[in-house]
């Protein structure tokens, strides 16, 4: 008869690379959560804060008491350019703007961000996922001259507690929204529009020209209604926010 202790029927190996990481491009009442692409390395390390509670009964052993805990991130992203406007891809750019910019001091240092198990397969933990606010520091790691891939090392050091949060993975399927098209062209505060594109349903935010929609619903993956907020006329970009990502924004010529 084996020895070997057999393990519940069902259960599968986790791999290291079973995790995600979101940036929060919105406030923190309406958050804008914005994957972060082609990361490696994810570390979460947690550190006890504790103090001391020795007493006479101890008999000269030690007796620390945790006090609350310390957290940091570290991982390395593959960064991506774009090739029209020369910048990075939005999260490297909430990072950066956060680590080394000479009016990064206070809170126009600190970093929204949300981390969660995300399995190959099977369901997410749901006790591990965490949302937290951190100061962030950051290294070039690729600086050869052989002309290897541009690599950014992070830091991201807690801020405060984190929080536990709903494990918010719904499954490898789910992609970025895409919009592709708002009419009808010229339409004014308080107008119906529709946005078309994919990726639509299960929408949690539509903004236009950063301002939320007064109102919006989303019809299906392709249609979604919104109504226009107070603004002023002309071009404007047009976002959508779902469960999979934020759409890279649509430019759409509104009415006063």
């Amino acid at each position: 008869m084996s020895e070997a202790v057999t393990l519940p029927a069902g259960a599968t190996l986790g791999k290291s690379y079973e995790y995600g990481l979101d940036a929060n491009l919105g406030t923190y009442a309406d958050p804008i959560w914005q994957p972060f692409r082609r990361i490696s390395g994810f570390n979460p390390t947690d550190t006890p804060t504790t103090q001391d509670a020795q007493t006479y009964d101890d008999l000269g052993a030690q007796n620390q008491d945790v006090t609350g805990w310390s957290w940091t991130l570290a991982f390395n992203a593959l960064v991506n350019r774009l090739l029209s406007s020369g910048l990075y891809l939005p999260e490297i750019e909430y990072l950066n703007a956060r680590a080394g910019d000479p009016d990064a001091k206070g809170e126009l240092a600190v970093a929204d961000v949300r981390w969660y198990h995300k399995p190959e397969m099977g369901t997410p933990n749901p006790n591990d996922a965490f949302r937290g606010f951190c100061t962030v520091a950051k290294t070039r790691n690729n600086t050869g001259p052989e002309g290897a891939i541009e690599q950014f090392g992070y830091t991201l050091t807690g801020k405060g507690p984190k929080t536990k949060i709903p494990n918010p993975f719904l499954g490898w399927d789910v992609t970025a929204p895409k919009v592709t098209g708002v009419t009808p062209e010229g339409a004014g505060t308080t107008d119906i529009v529709t946005i078309t594109g994919t990726g639509l349903l299960g929408a949690t935010a539509v903004t236009f020209d950063g301002l939320p929609a007064d109102d919006f619903l989303p019809v299906n993956g392709s249609t979604l209604i919104a109504t226009l907020p107070s603004d002023g006329a002309g071009p404007i970009p047009v976002v959508v926010t779902t469960p999979g990502g934020v759409s890279t924004a649509f430019t759409f010529t509104r009415g006063a």
